[in-house]
């Protein structure tokens, strides 16, 4: 099944890749990697996923958050490429997220982003990790994922 059947098959939709929003580009591609740049959580309505974890939402919010992160991320890379098929493997991820002082669940809220990669590219999509607690991010939002993705 190609990653384009299984989000089809997930009923995900990618939305158009999200613009930059400031002076930097979505991705960069050197060599047989691709980096790709934050991506911040945009609800199936367009709307912002904003909150701190620990504060004002929950694990499971910032679990979906993530997750939207990843379709965001995932539409970097059908932009970029295509063929999602171009994917050879998810290197690595990074997982910021809002996090009040007393908050320590950043790899389970990562787990939202780091879940839908493997469900769509399968063991390609098993890849290295950082999640991480930050003071804010940038439009108030829960989360933000980056990655680096190997390319055939």
């Amino acid at each position: 099944m190609t990653p384009e059947q299984k989000l089809a098959e997930l009923g995900i939709t990618l939305p158009n890749a999200a613009a930059p929003a400031a002076n930097y580009v979505p991705t960069v591609t050197t060599g047989q990697l691709m980096h790709i740049s934050g991506q911040i959580p945009f609800a199936e309505d367009g709307s912002l996923m904003k909150g701190r974890l620990g504060d004002t939402v929950d694990v499971a919010y910032g679990q979906a958050a993530a997750r939207r992160c990843a379709v965001g991320l995932i539409a970097q890379m059908k932009a970029a490429l295509g063929d999602l098929a171009r994917v050879k493997r998810i290197v690595k991820l990074g997982v910021f997220v809002a996090s009040h002082p007393d908050f320590t669940d950043q790899p389970e809220v990562g787990n939202g982003a780091s879940n839908l990669m493997v469900e769509v590219f399968g063991d390609a999509g098993r890849h290295a990790r950082s999640a991480v607690g930050v003071a804010v991010l940038p439009r108030g939002v829960a989360v933000e994922v980056d990655a680096v993705i190997e390319i055939a």
